[in-house]
């Protein structure tokens, strides 16, 4: 959500920054009705999942009456909070929210578009962080979002498949994968993922965003390292925020990218 703030330069505007703030509330409530109706889908499946098990309606602490109810109340007020950002903003809240609810009661049990309908999801999300600037869809933020998202994505699975194996129950087309068949999957989109943003870099704003490009790199370097070496994966947000030179890497990419677009001279 707050890509299109940064690499568009209006970091340094409070009209813009208070507006992404709000996108960005606007999308946490629209996805948390995703994610609850999703939860909700998945109970039977999460609960033989040792750490799903865990979550709310798998565990029976929310009952299901009330997590209905929930997804109406959040999506409705999420809904709201976008109409009043903008109605093109509102219009991509409502593709996301049909994007995810499609993946919840079809897609999530096709192999290959199970990944890549979850990675629609991101994509809208940086569009409506752009949106809520009112700032041009770059369509190198729209391929590298891309390319990132199935990144995770096809890692999540491989992570799935070789932790818990495809007889456990926990995810129904997990059967349909093999680690070959990710392991292919996972070099195309790697390969796309860095050459994409190498090409922004060069392409894009200002050539100078080519000095981020080492960040990028060890990053996902070290994101492979850890879902081969540790096991991690099947849950990309808990890998992501607990690992320190991962998060050490993103702030001093962040630091970077902001002075490059703040201070870079126009010639390269």
């Amino acid at each position: 959500m707050f890509a299109a703030l940064v690499f568009s330069g209006e970091f340094t505007l409070p009209g813009s920054i208070g507006m992404a703030f709000v996108g960005f509330a606007a999308f946490c409530l629209v996805s948390s009705a995703s994610y609850v109706l999703n939860d909700y889908k998945d109970r039977a499946e999460d609960r033989r999942h040792p750490r799903k098990r865990h979550r709310p309606i798998a565990s029976g602490a929310l009952p299901v009456p009330v997590a209905m109810v929930e997804v109406g109340v959040v999506a409705f007020a999420g809904l709201g909070l976008a109409w009043w950002i903008s109605p093109t903003f509102l219009l991509v809240a409502l593709l996301y929210l049909l994007t995810s609810f499609s993946y919840s009661f079809f897609f999530k049990h096709r192999v290959i578009l199970d990944v890549m309908f979850i990675s629609a999801g991101f994509v809208w999300r940086a569009i409506a962080g752009a949106v809520a600037i009112e700032v041009a869809v770059s369509p190198w933020l729209f391929i590298c979002t891309a390319f990132l998202a199935l990144f995770f994505g096809f890692h999540k699975r491989r992570a799935e498949l070789v932790n818990l194996g495809d007889q456990v129950g926990t995810r129904r087309n997990l059967a349909e994968y093999s680690p070959q068949m990710l392991d292919q999957f996972q070099a195309i989109v790697t390969g796309n993922v860095v050459l994409s943003y190498a090409l922004y870099t060069i392409l894009g704003t200002t050539p100078w965003m080519a000095v981020t490009l080492p960040y990028v790199l060890y990053a996902i370097f070290r994101y492979i390292y850890l879902v081969d070496q540790h096991g991690e994966g099947d849950a990309p947000d808990e890998t992501l925020v607990k690992d320190i030179p991962i998060l050490a890497t993103a702030l001093l990419f962040l630091v970077t990218a902001m002075l490059v677009l703040t201070f870079a001279p126009p010639d390269w």
